[in-house]
């Protein structure tokens, strides 16, 4: 590239390029994009006065061999104030009483079933959502490799809400990630240990000429893990936005690679973790990896725009903070349902003498369902133990209310068809 100095000093002081400087970081292109935008101007030009202004406003995470760099857009601004102030601890649930109610468990059963299905499918789980979401229900066993990373994944994200008050450790993001790769490996001795080698590569699955990263030396794996590990328990006393953090995390693990397969997962369940953590409990309900899904070419992209342009994690937090905002509004759309459902139980168990409102609840989830409904499902769904869904079940039969039939030793339930 020839010298450009004088013109970039020339350049810098024009009105016209200064705008088209403040546009670009507003919305902060990647120079893939700026190179095909047409400008006034060259476009090595303009890219150099880009990142001369990015540089001066950038704040930085330092690790020992490498150094993160970061810029807070006004857009990424908007959006964590929403999140601060709409999925943070100090703030009322949008259904009134949500976090203190018996029912809060029964309500996220889904988001985290919905987390679990989607995560697994982005690393390349082939099955449907509604199979997977109906192997979860009614416990059964997995029939495919699919459906083990699926289960995999569900378990690790109960799992997580128990970690949360756990510090961030080596042994942590080991039994993770035992968990979510458990009988899915070729290798068993692979579960929960770092790769040994060099051999492991992140490329296109349709082209395995197509190599977008290579991990750093396997031998350095548990010095960058211990170093990530100071960074989420904040040891440098540096103050960080907990969100930020969360991404960071997210990002580290994919770029170390510290496994031979499950990264991907593992990112996303640590950075679930590290949320809960610090008091985004309605994260609990949000299913960010199916919004993460529907445009996985950006959340790949996101990774690549950040190593190629000198580890400039504003491309990853950007992408990410939207997903966090879409999966926001989906899971108060969620909760809103929830709340009518909720009140229509209420009018039900009014109407239908001898039960009560968790049974009227029970009894719209198995005429909605359209099939027969086993104990198993009711308990996994109603986050109750199997007793007490077998008691809500056979009460409701007892009254009239449902069909209860035999599927050689199992109880099932559907909807009283007369008589």
């Amino acid at each position: 590239m020839e010298d450009k100095s004088d013109i970039i000093i020339s350049a810098s002081t024009d009105e016209q390029v200064a705008e088209l400087v403040k546009k670009y970081n507003a919305t902060y292109l990647h120079w893939d994009e700026l190179r095909y935008r047409d400008v006034p101007v060259d476009h090595e030009v303009l890219w150099a006065l880009m990142k001369l202004s990015r540089r001066n406003s950038a704040r930085r995470i330092p690790f020992k061999e490498w150094a993160l760099q970061y810029n807070i857009t006004d857009e990424v601004m908007r959006i964590m104030h929403i999140l601060d102030s709409g999925a943070g601890g100090t703030v009322e649930a949008p259904v009134p009483g949500l976090r203190t109610s018996g029912r809060m468990e029964r309500y996220i059963v889904s988001s985290l079933m919905e987390e679990a299905i989607a995560s697994s499918q982005i690393e390349g789980a082939v099955t449907t959502t509604k199979v997977a979401k109906d192997m979860l229900k009614s416990r059964r066993s997995p029939r495919n490799v699919s459906e083990q990373m699926i289960l995999n994944s569900y378990v690790a994200m109960k799992r997580i809400k128990e970690l949360k008050s756990e510090e961030m450790t080596i042994d942590l993001v080991k039994e993770l990630h035992r968990t979510i790769t458990h009988d899915t490996l070729q290798r068993t001795e692979d579960e929960g240990q770092f790769r040994d080698d060099d051999e492991t590569v992140v490329g296109d699955p349709l082209d395995i000429e197509k190599v977008y990263h290579y991990p750093p030396d396997h031998n350095k794996i548990e010095i960058y893990l211990q170093e990530l590990c100071d960074f989420a328990n904040n040891s440098s006393g540096k103050f960080i936005h907990p969100l930020i953090k969360a991404i960071t995390i997210h990002f580290m693990i994919g770029f170390v690679h510290p496994f031979v397969d499950g990264n991907g997962r593992l990112a996303r369940a640590l950075f679930y973790w590290y949320a809960l953590k610090n008091d985004y409990w309605l994260f609990e309900y949000m299913a960010i990896s199916r919004t993460i899904k529907e445009s996985r070419r950006k959340y790949g992209m996101a990774y690549l725009y950040t190593e190629s342009d000198d580890n400039d994690l504003t491309y990853f937090l950007d992408y990410n903070f939207k997903c966090m905002e879409k999966a926001l509004q989906d899971v108060r759309e969620y909760i809103l349902r929830k709340q009518e459902e909720q009140r229509e139980a209420f009018r039900i168990a009014a109407d239908l003498p001898g039960i009560s409102t968790r049974q009227a609840e029970i009894l719209k989830y198995v005429i909605k369902s359209g099939r027969p409904v086993a104990i198993k499902e009711i308990a996994t769904m109603f986050d109750v133990v199997y007793q007490t869904a077998r008691t809500d079940l056979l009460g409701l039969a007892e009254t009239g209310n449902l069909d209860m039939v035999k599927d050689k030793r199992r109880l099932l339930f559907v909807e009283k068809t007369g008589g």
